[in-house]
Parts: C-alpha cells; structure tokens; sequence
C-alpha cells in the first residue's frame, strides 16, 4: 500500500517483519479473538492479524488509509471504522465484557489522553498491547523513588497492570521517529480503583502533587491535607511526591475527599 505518512497526523508506519513477529508472539493471538486496532497504517499489524484468523475492527482517523484497508481486505472478517480513536466508543462493538483485545501503535502526539479514553471503557477489554514512545511505557512503568514516576504511574497504577516488553528503535518505522519507542502490555485491573471513594478527588489529589514533585509532601498538598492528616495514613509528611507509593495515593485521597 503506497501512502505518503502525513505529519499532522503523527504518521510512522512499522516495516519491520522482526519487530512485528515480536509484537505478534507477545500479544498471542488465537483464531475467533476479537481485537480492535488503532491506527493500523498500512496494515503491517492488521494483515498477520487476519490470517490467524481473528475477527478485527479497525480506527484509522486517514480516510485514504481507511478506505485503502476496506478495499484491499475485504471479506476477511475486517470492519474498518473511519473515527477518532479518541472519540470512539469502543463499547459499541457489541463484545462481550472484557472480550475485547487491543493491538495498537498508537500516534505518541495523543497518547496519553487514549490511553485514559480507552481505560475509561476497561470493562470492554481484557489487555491492551500498544506501541508507544519509549519515555512514556518507561513513565508508566516507574517505581516510587525514581525519576520517572510520577502522576501518569499512579494514575495507570489504579487503574491497570503494566508491563514493559520491549524496545523499538526508530528504523523500523518509516518514516523514523527521533525517538526509540516500547511495546508495553496492560491489563485492566480494577482491584486498586474499587478502594478509591471519590475518584475526582484522587485526580485532583494527584495533579495539585505533582505538579510540585520537588517540595515536601506537606507543602506540596497544602490546603488539601494538614500534616496530620498525612501522617494519619501512615506517610511522612516530609517526603516528596516522587516517594509515596500508589496505594499510600489512594489512602491519601480517600482522607482529602472524606
């Protein structure tokens, strides 16, 4: 399929067989699955796919892209869906819960707001695999301490598991990124988001923390949370954001939203 990648749209279509293979043995796809894909592309996902075979819906925002896979995959259990991922309601595929599987490079410029839209609708999925800037799945994945956790970790953290698989380096798109993207898998996982009262609040919670990681946590939530009330859930008062795990978060929100 011959198409010229479109900037505006963040376009960087995966070529290479090794790194599709690997995506493919990760993900494990079994005949009569149903998967969604966004952003297929030319299809580099979508085809291999197809001849497990499973039974695959597509979200590809390019029309020429769009009615490019509907004509040259037709009659192979494909439904292409001309929408904005970040739009979509996944819901209306009319799968049974937690039946839908997700295979996705997704465009790093919406990233993460899709990642939230599509957790927003976890009770469709049973995993997602998504290719995604490499800073971002190493965000993800951070453990309380390092330099990359932060607000997207705990937020994830409540309402999924996540596992980093592997790297990609940027000539296997083309055309490159600038920078090395990661395959990570996540699981729904609602186990931490149930003890949550009031999941505004541990949004707000969240965003007023981090957005000064660097002060103590006492200072950092001043106005929110009184140092006693901190230290009522079993946390230092002096530390930073960076250092309180998920599920100290939650502990924290349920007292801020009490």
């Amino acid at each position: 399929m011959k198409h010229r990648p479109r900037k505006s749209l963040g376009q960087h279509f995966l070529h290479d067989r090794q790194v599709i293979g690997r995506i493919l043995a990760a993900v494990d796809p079994q005949p009569g699955e149903r998967f969604v894909e966004i952003g297929p592309g030319r299809g580099a996902l979508t085809r291999p796919l197809l001849e497990v075979p499973v039974e695959l819906d597509v979200v590809e925002l390019d029309r020429e892209l769009a009615d490019a896979l509907a004509r040259d995959l037709a009659g192979r259990g494909l439904r292409v869906h001309h929408a904005d991922a970040l739009k979509f309601d996944y819901r209306q595929l009319g799968a049974a819960p937690r039946s839908l599987r997700l295979a996705a490079n997704l465009p790093y410029n919406i990233s993460t707001p899709l990642l939230f839209h599509l957790l927003d609708q976890q009770d469709s999925f049973r995993d997602l695999h998504v290719m995604l800037q490499r800073e971002v799945v190493e965000r993800m994945t951070a453990a309380p301490g390092s330099a990359e956790y932060g607000r997207l970790t705990v937020a994830l953290a409540a309402r999924c598991r996540v596992e980093k698989l592997f790297i990609v380096r940027p000539g296997a798109f083309t055309p490159p990124p600038q920078v090395d993207s990661a395959v990570a898998r996540l699981v729904p996982d609602t186990s931490l988001a149930a003890r949550i009262t009031d999941p505004p609040a541990f949004d707000r919670l969240l965003t007023r923390a981090f957005s000064m990681r660097r002060k103590r946590l006492a200072n950092a939530l001043k106005g929110l949370l009184a140092t006693a009330d901190i230290s009522a859930c079993g946390i230092d008062p002096g530390c930073r954001p960076g250092d309180v795990p998920p599920d100290a978060w939650i502990a924290l929100a349920n007292r801020y939203g009490y």
